[in-house]
């Protein structure tokens, strides 16, 4: 979790350097949600399949204690771009590095937990999500209001740089103490693994693994879509809220940044440990499809505060309905990992994972900020109109989403039967 936490710090910052990178790089929202999604989604999604594939064999500890090292560095590295191509080349690093991640984390935490649990200790895990990005809010407007004052900064051996640039070395760098904290994580026996002839088979094929996620096509197909749909919301809504709040209400950066991390921080974090209890919960009470259940029903839950929440005239309401906006947006997420784990043999955990965050990565980070900018920028064709963007792409993707997760659940459940 504390892992999750510092890569949604590193990932999720750029957020609040809207204003001062597009002035310096003299880019437009449509070249900076290439820099906050494309360039760091694309090689997220692309390198989580061979780090997949290398979690369900290879040594799940050391797998993350180096992709956290190198997406700390990476992060760094962002603070040295003098142009938009150095930004983006630095923005793929940090997203090679976190494809290391989560795979190998599912993997690792379905070995730890009993089914009953795993819901609850998945959701923990994924509380770094919205404590990450919380923080990133929180300390990106305290560093940009401490650095604010000194447009640019002397440092040894890098010579003069601006102070949003700074940021990235401050956010960056502690990244390093984690990898090392990793390091004394313990690595679990594995279970649930695939048997041929009566034993244990180390490794499937790729083939396999294909294979199988035909035969049950019905599920993951409906899984990894409906999932998208919500991660595509909330990366849309982080991306772009706080130049919402800026641009129609006169927020600074430090200000919004604050607020909204509070809000990320609390109501984030509370869904997605409540969707992991009521996951278990109903799993505790007989429903077979209980993490597919729970997260349908929390998108059911999301779709009108996504809707309204950037369309309100007053800043308050706005803040007000995003509460529940964030609580419903993060409550899926839990059960969207404890189903995947569920269904999925040992054996191609991390690579069904990796596929799983291919699909709603690629949407979520590298579409998500984009299509609302596009909508902004091309359709609105004015800068003073995000909220309405964001107020369409959500607004369309909730109950797009819950229908499609509604969908799954028979089929869910003769899996699990099976």
């Amino acid at each position: 979790m504390v892992a999750y936490t510092f890569s949604f710090i590193d990932r999720q910052i750029m957020s609040l350097l809207v204003g001062p990178v597009r002035s310096d790089l003299n880019i437009s929202d449509t070249q900076f949600s290439l820099l906050h999604g494309l360039a760091f989604g694309l090689f997220y999604t692309l390198m989580g399949l061979p780090l997949g594939r290398l979690a369900d064999s290879g040594n799940r500890r050391i797998i993350i204690a180096v992709g956290v090292a190198a997406w700390s560095l990476m992060t760094a590295v962002c603070g040295l771009a003098r142009n938009f191509w150095q930004l983006f080349a630095a923005r793929i690093g940090v997203g090679v590095g976190e494809a290391a991640l989560s795979p190998a984390a599912y993997s690792m935490i379905a070995d730890y937990f009993p089914p009953n649990k795993l819901g609850r200790a998945l959701g923990t895990y994924s509380m770094g999500v919205y404590l990450g990005a919380g923080l990133a809010y929180v300390i990106g407007g305290l560093v940009i209001e401490l650095v604010a004052a000194v447009p640019n900064v002397s440092l040894p051996v890098i010579g003069s740089i601006r102070s949003w640039q700074l940021t990235f070395f401050v956010v960056g760098l502690p990244g390093l103490l984690v990898a090392l904290l990793v390091l004394t994580v313990r690595e679990p026996v594995r279970r649930g693994l695939l048997l041929r002839k009566g034993a244990p088979t180390p490794q499937v094929s790729i083939a396999e693994v294909f294979s199988f996620l035909w035969q049950q096509r019905r599920i993951f197909g409906a899984h990894f879509l409906g999932f998208s749909l919500v991660a595509l919301l909330f990366n849309a809504l982080t991306a772009w809220t706080p130049a919402f709040f800026i641009r129609k209400f006169g927020y600074t950066a430090p200000e919004i940044g604050i607020s909204l991390g509070l809000l990320v921080f609390v109501f984030g974090s509370a869904g997605i440990v409540c969707g992991g209890w009521f996951s278990d919960h109903l799993s505790e009470r007989g429903y077979r499809d209980a993490p597919l259940r729970a997260a349908a029903i929390g998108t059911v839950a999301l779709a009108p505060f996504a809707a309204t929440a950037t369309l309100m005239p007053d800043p308050v309401w706005s803040l007000v309905l995003l509460c529940p906006l964030l609580f419903f947006s993060s409550f899926p997420f839990g059960p969207a990992a404890a189903a995947m784990q569920l269904v999925t043999p040992n054996q191609m955990r991390g690579q069904v994972s990796a596929l799983y965050l291919f699909a709603v990565n690629l949407c979520g980070i590298a579409w998500g900020p984009t299509i609302a900018a596009l909508f902004t920028d091309y359709v609105f064709k004015d800068d003073m109109a995000v909220g309405y963007s964001i107020a369409i792409v959500s607004g369309l993707a909730a109950p797009l989403a819950a229908l499609i997760l509604f969908s799954a659940l028979r089929p869910f459940r003769e899996a699990m039967d099976a």
